[in-house]
C-alpha cells in the first residue's frame, strides 16, 4: 500500500533543494510517511507480519546511504540551536542584531553599580500596580474583599492572626517597593546634577570661544576703522594736489584786479565783522567731526546671570564724577575730581589715553559711537573724535601665543592697567565751544545740535558742524515769562523744601531729541522746551529736590532728584505715572528696553525690572559683603542693552552683566 503511494514514495533522483529530505518540504514527506507507517503498525487491520514497517524503514535507510543526505545531517549536528534560528531572520533583523551585540571583553569589564537594589527589585517597584491608579483600584478591591470578610471572628482565633500577619506582610512589602522607588528617583536625581555640571562645563568653554570670538572681531573692527582713516587721509591729499594743480594751471591776476575799489571797501565794511573775523572761541578746528557707526555689537554680557561682575578697573584716585561708553566691551571715558579725563578700552580693561585740554574737573561728558562731548568747570566744552586714537588693542599681549590669550571677559581682575603711550589721543580734540560764563553742569548732543547747561543759569544750543552757539534760554527769564502767562505761578521758579546743597547743579541735567528739550532744575521741575520758539512748552510739577537725571522715550519721561524719589511721566498727558521711593538722595539714573537702574546713595545700584515688575540690588556691595568689606558709594551708573557700569566714590568703576 504504501509502494503504491506516489506522494509517500521517497525518489532517489530528487535533488538536495526544495524537494531534499532537509529542506520543509522534505521533512513534512517524512513526517507523513512516518505517521502513515505508525497507523498501519497499531491499526486494526494492520499487517502482523511487518512486510509495511519493513519497506519503509528499506527507503529511509536507502536515502541516509546517499552522500548528500549524510553531508546535510552531519552538518545539522554541527549547527547549534541558535544558528538554526538566526539563519530564518531577515537582512534588516541580523544588521540589527550585528550592531546591538556587544562583545565579551565588554560583558566581562561592567563597572559596579553603587545601587542597593537589583534590576528585578526596581521592575517590580515601577510596577503599575503601584501607580495612583493600581492605588486606587487595590483601594477598592481591599474595600470590597473587607466587606465580603466581614464576618465575626474572636481576636484569639488563629485565622484572625493569621490575617493580621498577611497584612503586615502586605504593609512591609509596600514599604520596601516605596524605598526602592524613593531610592531610584535619588539616583536620577544625581544623575541629572551630574549632567547639568557636565553642561556648565561646556557652558564655559563655549562662553570663552564666544570672548574670544569677540575680541579677535573687536580687533578687526578697529583694523577696519584705522583703514578708513587712512583711506580718508590719502583722500585729502589727493584732492589738495588737484587743487594746487588747477591754481597753477590758472593765469595770474593782473596788477589792475589787485587794485581795491571804492565799491568793494564798502561792500567789505557793510558786512558784519563776525563774518569776516570770526572768534577764536567760536572757530572750528580744520578738522571735520565725522560718525562712524560700529559694524558689530557684542552679546557676550547676555549670556552672563544678572548681577555678574565682568570686570573692575581702578580708574582714579578721587571719586568718579562722569562717566559714559558706546557700546558693551566697547570705549569707555570716566572723569574724576583728579582732574583727569581718561579713555577706556572695556573689552581688555585697558586706558587708552587721557583726553587733554581741560584746565578743570569735568562735571559731564557724553559718549556717541566715536564723537565724545566734556563739559568741565572751566566753563568750556570740548569735543573729541575717539576714532583718532593712536591705541594697539592687542597692547602687552601682541605677540604672546595663542594658547596664553585669555578671553575678553575672563581676565585676571586683579592686574593693574597699562599706563598709555604718550600722545595716543594728540590727534583726537575736535574743536572747544565757549560762550557760558559758569561751570557746564549738563550737556546732551544728538547728531548736529548740542544742548549745555550751566551755573549761569543758561541753556545754550551749539551747531556742530559751524561749532558756534546758535540760541541762548534763559532759564530764569522763561519761569518768569510761564508765571505771568499762565497766571498760576505753575511754572514759576519756586524754592523746594529741601535745604539748598553745594552739589546741587542749578540745571542738573537735560536731554534733545530734534527740536524738544527737557531740563531739570534745581527747583524740583521739569521744563519741556520747544527749541524752534524757544519756549516752555510745559512744566512737570512733582519733586521736592534738585533734579539731578532724566531721559525720555517715546512715551515716558523718568527723572531722579535730591528728595529720594525717581518719577516716571507720561509725556501725552503730562501727569505722573509711577514713582518709586528710596532711602538716600538719588544721583543718577538710566534706563534701557528693560531696566531702570539708579545711584540712590549706597554701594549697590538699584535695578527696576520693568518687565518683572520687581526690584533688586547689583554691585559690589553684594559680593563684597561675603568677603567681610565694605565698598565706596555708587555716584553714576550708565546702561546700555544690559551692561551695566557704575563709578564710585574711591575711583572704582565696574562693569555688570544686568
Amino acid at each position: 500500500m504504501a509502494d503504491s503511494d506516489p506522494n509517500n514514495a521517497i525518489h532517489d533522483d530528487a535533488p538536495l533543494g526544495d524537494d531534499s529530505i532537509l529542506s520543509p518540504r522534505g521533512i513534512e514527506a517524512f513526517t507523513r510517511k512516518v505517521t502513515t507507517t505508525a497507523s498501519h503498525l497499531v491499526g486494526p487491520g494492520s499487517d502482523p507480519s511487518g512486510n509495511h514497517y519493513h519497506s519503509a524503514m528499506a527507503q529511509v535507510h536507502k536515502q541516509l546511504q546517499k552522500p548528500g543526505i549524510q553531508r546535510g545531517m552531519f552538518t545539522m549536528a554541527r549547527t547549534t540551536p541558535t544558528d538554526l534560528v538566526r539563519s530564518k531572520f531577515s537582512t534588516a533583523e541580523i544588521q540589527s542584531r550585528a550592531l546591538s551585540y556587544l562583545p565579551d571583553d565588554m560583558l566581562q569589564h561592567i563597572p559596579e553599580n553603587d545601587n542597593a537594589y537589583s534590576l528585578f527589585q526596581g521592575f517590580k517597584a515601577t510596577f503599575p500596580e503601584l501607580t495612583n491608579e493600581g492605588k486606587k483600584h487595590r483601594r477598592k478591591v481591599s474595600r470590597g474583599r473587607r466587606m465580603l470578610e466581614e464576618t465575626p471572628a474572636t481576636p484569639d482565633s488563629p485565622h484572625h492572626l493569621h490575617k493580621l500577619k498577611k497584612e503586615r506582610s502586605s504593609l512591609m512589602h509596600e514599604l520596601e517597593m516605596l524605598g526602592i522607588r524613593k531610592n531610584l528617583a535619588s539616583s536620577e536625581i544625581h544623575e541629572i546634577d551630574n549632567k547639568i555640571a557636565n553642561l556648565a562645563g561646556m557652558r564655559r568653554i563655549v562662553l570663552e570661544r564666544l570672548a574670544g570670538l569677540e575680541q579677535e572681531e573687536a580687533l578687526l573692527e578697529h583694523d577696519i576703522v584705522d583703514m578708513e582713516g587712512r583711506i580718508e587721509d590719502a583722500q585729502t591729499l589727493v584732492d589738495e594736489a588737484e587743487s594746487i594743480a588747477a591754481a597753477a594751471d590758472t593765469p595770474n591776476k593782473s596788477d589792475d584786479d589787485d587794485l581795491v575799489t571804492d565799491q568793494d571797501a564798502d561792500e567789505f565794511m557793510s558786512k558784519s565783522i563776525y563774518e569776516k573775523l570770526p572768534t577764536v572761541s567760536s572757530t572750528p578746528s580744520k578738522r571735520k567731526h565725522k560718525t562712524m557707526k560700529r559694524k558689530s555689537m557684542p552679546i557676550l554680557h547676555e549670556h552672563f546671570e544678572p548681577g555678574f561682575m565682568i570686570r573692575e578697573i581702578k580708574a582714579h584716585a578721587d571719586h568718579v564724577t562722569a562717566m559714559d561708553f558706546d557700546v558693551p566691551f566697547g570705549t569707555l571715558v570716566s572723569a574724576s575730581m583728579d582732574d583727569s579725563v581718561k579713555v577706556w578700552d572695556l573689552n581688555a580693561g585697558r586706558c587708552i589715553g587721557l583726553l587733554e585740554g581741560h584746565t578743570a574737573s569735568v562735571r559731564t561728558l557724553q559718549v556717541e559711537d566715536n564723537i565724545c562731548a566734556t563739559g568741565s568747570m572751566d566753563a568750556t566744552i570740548r569735543l573729541w573724535d575717539l576714532s583718532r586714537a593712536h591705541y594697539d588693542p592687542q597692547g602687552s599681549q601682541f605677540g604672546r601665543d595663542d594658547e596664553d590669550d585669555d578671553g575678553m571677559a575672563f581676565e585676571n581682575p586683579d592686574d593693574q592697567p597699562v599706563d598709555p603711550p604718550e600722545g595716543s589721543m594728540a590727534d583726537c580734540p575736535l574743536f572747544t565751544l565757549e560762550s557760558h560764563m559758569d561751570e557746564i553742569t549738563a550737556l546732551h548732543f544728538r547728531g548736529d545740535t548740542l544742548v549745555s547747561g550751566s551755573a549761569d543759569k543758561t541753556l545754550r544750543q551749539w551747531d556742530l558742524v559751524k561749532g558756534r552757539c546758535v540760541q541762548t534760554l534763559d532759564v530764569m527769564w522763561a519761569a518768569a515769562q510761564a508765571s505771568v502767562s499762565i497766571g498760576t505761578g505753575e511754572g514759576s521758579w519756586r524754592q523746594t523744601s529741601k535745604p539748598p546743597t553745594q552739589t546741587a547743579a542749578f540745571v542738573g541735567a537735560l536731554q534733545v531729541f530734534e527740536a524738544a528739550l527737557a531740563c531739570g532744575t534745581a527747583d524740583g521741575m521739569v521744563r519741556l522746551w520747544d527749541l524752534r520758539s524757544g519756549q516752555v512748552h510745559r512744566s512737570l510739577v512733582g519733586h521736592t529736590g534738585p533734579v539731578t537725571c532724566l531721559q525720555f522715550d517715546e512715551q515716558h519721561l523718568v527723572t531722579g532728584s535730591l528728595d529720594r524719589s525717581i518719577r516716571i511721566w507720561d509725556l501725552r498727558t503730562g501727569s505722573i505715572f509711577d514713582a518709586y521711593a528710596y532711602d538716600n538722595p538719588v544721583t543718577s539714573m538710566m534706563f534701557d528696553g528693560r531696566r531702570i537702574v539708579s545711584a540712590a546713595g549706597e554701594d549697590v545700584v538699584k535695578v527696576y525690572d520693568k518687565m518683572e515688575s520687581r526690584q533688586w540690588d547689583c554691585g559690589a556691595g553684594i559680593t563684597e559683603a561675603e568677603r567681610g568689606r565694605t565698598p565706596a558709594t555708587v555716584e553714576h551708573v550708565r546702561i546700555k542693552d544690559g551692561y551695566l557700569v557704575e563709578g564710585r566714590r574711591d575711583g572704582i568703576i565696574g562693569a555688570w552683566a544686568c
